[in-house]
């Protein structure tokens, strides 16, 4: 639909369950839930959606004789009402606890949820039904009611609250009182058909050509810096404070007509330093991240070049068979010249750090000056485009008949490795190649990379995995019976 997608904004102080109200709406666990005040940082959003049943009137003759129907009234008349189901979707952005700002830091996050609920079409307002109504909570509320948007308080955890009734609460001057208990999805539903009073219809189709770009990185690179700048909104908190990002941040930008979805992560950090909890949640986020993206950005600080834990986070991309561009951030800080040697000698020794990904591509930029930001877009496109390539079993055969041909394999006595032929796994989103063949097992992983060199040279990858499966021949599988030779 061309009308825009109405924004909920979820606000209250912190530790009110906002976040798990969040995660039951999307049905997954989308923002991080912990027992902990002021888990949420950033405003977090994402599509969410409800279905209401429509009355649709048809006539007697377009009516089916199983489709069951009721009549608008005990008359005998021409039109009869069917009940259809429609699906309303709308943006929820999840906002931080609401508290005095005791520093700038604080006072950016508070901004942040000022912003959102400026922005939103419709704001709720979460209090806690357990506990006795809190200035903080005066406070939001009186906020939200300023903003002159419909306001819904949304009562939590009233599982806990004994017998508490709406006008218990009336006194925050919010009219429409619903009583719910996320963690017990109990009145979720009453919730979400009071909103669909409020909300006109509109409906989202995700654009499948949509392409999926995750930034990682270990904590404090300039991640959201990037963010923020690719996204031109500041969406994402920027601090110069390591572990600001704890949740997966996204937003969709237009980039020569293609929909491009931007996935701010939490930091990677060694394996001795994440922190029981929260910190442990947000890596495995950014893990998620790296399996929901089609190309990812990792970071690199010119000013910390950490290889080894650098090196662990682009291996960990090449494993996923994702794109990869390896990005050297904050070139602005650097006080020498910045002379082509400078540049030159620091790219030759990450190539060198990072031989194990050759063909990833390596760009160096500045958030702050907005050099070569933009050309990683152009990047991503073009990764994305050479990933999903497609290629005949007749023509990847005539390779593979040529590279054999020039270096056959090499083995043990009696045990020598024969490659009879090869598929492209076309319906994997991954470049996928299976190659059939005979004591494949003893195939050296120096040939394996050869072939893979070859392939790449043949055919362009550069910017993406691309994975190798060796299958015994006398293993079935889906292509069938060996393709004829051409």
């Amino acid at each position: 639909m061309a009308k825009k997608l109405p924004i909920v904004a979820i606000v209250g102080r912190a530790n009110v369950g906002k976040s798990t109200l969040f995660n039951n709406i999307l049905r997954r666990r989308e923002a991080i839930v912990a027992n902990e005040a002021g888990t949420t940082r950033d405003s977090i959003m994402a599509k969410a959606s409800v279905y209401i049943d429509v009355p649709k009137e048809i006539t007697e003759e377009e009516e089916k004789p199983s489709r069951k129907v009721r009549r608008t009234d005990g008359s005998q008349q021409k039109w009869r009402t069917s009940i259809e189901r429609e699906r309303q979707d709308f943006w929820l952005v999840d906002t931080a606890g609401m508290k005095d700002a005791e520093d700038d830091f604080e006072f950016t996050i508070q901004e942040q949820i000022t912003q959102a609920a400026d922005s939103a079409d419709v704001i709720w307002v979460v209090i806690e039904g357990s506990t006795i109504i809190t200035e903080e909570d005066r406070r939001v509320a009186k906020m939200a009611l300023k903003t002159k948007k419909p306001v819904m308080l949304v009562v939590n955890k009233m599982d806990k609250a004994g017998h508490k009734t709406h006008s218990d609460f009336q006194r925050l001057g919010i009219k429409e009182i619903i009583l719910i208990s996320a963690s017990q999805n109990a009145g979720i539903d009453e919730l979400l058909e009071c909103l669909v009073e409020h909300i006109g219809k509109a409906r989202l189709e995700e654009d499948p050509n949509r392409l999926h770009i995750a930034i990682l990185g270990r904590p404090n690179v300039g991640k959201s810096q990037l963010f923020n700048t690719l996204a031109k909104k500041q969406q994402a908190i920027v601090a110069d404070r390591a572990g600001t990002t704890r949740d997966i941040n996204r937003t969709i930008v237009k980039y020569q007509g293609r929909e491009i979805e931007l996935l701010d992560t939490a930091g990677i950090r060694k394996n001795g330093k994440i922190e029981v909890g929260i910190e442990r949640f947000s890596v495995i986020r950014s893990l998620s991240a790296i399996e929901q993206a089609d190309v990812c950005v990792m970071l690199m600080d010119v000013n910390e070049l950490n290889v080894q834990l650098d090196q662990k986070i682009a291996g960990m991309i090449k494993e996923a068979g994702k794109g990869l561009i390896l990005v050297i951030s904050k070139w602005d800080s650097i006080e020498d010249d910045k002379t082509a040697f400078t540049r030159d000698s620091m790219a030759a020794q990450i190539r060198n750090n990072f031989a194990f990904v050759p063909w990833a591509p390596l760009v160096i930029t500045s958030s702050v000056t907005g050099q070569n930001v933009t050309k990683l877009f152009e990047l991503a496109l073009e990764i994305d485009e050479r990933r999903k390539q497609k290629f005949t079993t007749s023509e990847l055969n005539r390779w593979l008949r040529k590279v054999v041909s020039m270096h056959p394999p090499a083995g043990l006595k009696n045990r020598t490795p024969k490659l009879n032929y090869i598929v492209h796994e076309d319906d994997n989103s991954i470049p996928s190649f299976k190659v059939f063949g005979s004591h494949t097992k003893f195939l050296h992983w120096s040939y394996k990379r050869f072939m893979e060199r070859n392939l790449r040279e043949s055919y362009n990858f550069e910017g993406s995995a691309i994975h190798f499966w060796f299958i015994e021949k006398h293993v079935t599988h889906k292509h069938g019976t060996r393709p004829e030779e051409e």
